[in-house]
């Protein structure tokens, strides 16, 4: 039975969303869809911010990056591997933990060194905890922490529709890379707040989808569409 636990993998995290939602999205989503409803969350998630409904906030960032999951899968991209590629223990701008891109002005992207010796984190948890290590969120405000991940999601929005319009291999890996970036700021947010990811998670889909409770996914694409928290 698919499950996501307190200890689960990122990598078990996606294949949850896929046993759980991957027939209902096959059907009746394509990767435009995916993306909206990604879209459409976490704006809803920085409407909390904006009224200081840490609820609000936390819930519909959950939702968001199950939506994020969702196009992984669709794009058949192990976005866990990305991530790490991405960030190995170090911030994928300036390559040091903690981030000193502030610190240091840095202006241009340095190149992630050859040797990193950081041992790869397990799961979902874990990696949360490398990115509070790498982006202490006391080390900027909740709000600033909002605009980072709206300018993330614009970023990786415009990636996939690239990709969609040209369909050149350069721009399918340039989503791997944004999404990796989303995913790092979707965890500076809950960081913010102080939101245990892998434990919320395993609290809100403990009986497969979060509203209808069955796996595979049996809401209709009307209710989905008018789904709001």
């Amino acid at each position: 039975m698919p499950s996501v636990k307190p200890n689960s993998t990122i990598s078990e995290y996606q294949d949850f969303v896929q046993q759980v939602y991957g027939l209902h999205n096959m059907r009746n989503y394509s990767v435009g869809n995916l993306l909206t409803n990604t879209q459409r969350f976490a704006m809803r998630g920085l409407k909390g911010i904006r009224k200081k409904d840490r609820e609000k906030t936390k819930i519909n960032l959950l939702l968001s990056l199950s939506w994020l999951m969702s196009i992984m899968n669709h794009l058949h991209i192990q976005i866990e591997d990305e991530i790490w590629s991405r960030f190995p223990y170090l911030c994928s701008y300036c390559s040091t933990c903690p981030c000193s891109c502030k610190e240091k002005k840095v202006k241009k992207r340095k190149s992630i060194p050859n040797n990193v010796k950081a041992l790869k984190p397990a799961t979902l948890s874990d990696f949360q905890k490398m990115f509070r290590r790498i982006y202490p969120p006391e080390e900027r405000s909740l709000e600033h922490g909002g605009i980072h991940l709206a300018e993330e999601l614009g970023e990786f929005s415009e990636s996939v529709l690239t990709f969609r319009g040209q369909h050149k291999e350069e721009d399918f890996d340039k989503i791997s890379k944004e999404a990796a970036d989303l995913y790092s700021c979707l965890m500076g947010v809950f960081n913010s707040i102080e939101v245990d990811v892998s434990k919320e998670l395993s609290t809100l889909f403990s009986n497969d989808c979060h509203v209808c409770k069955n796996a595979p996914c049996t809401c209709s694409f009307d209710f989905v569409a008018k789904f709001k928290f």
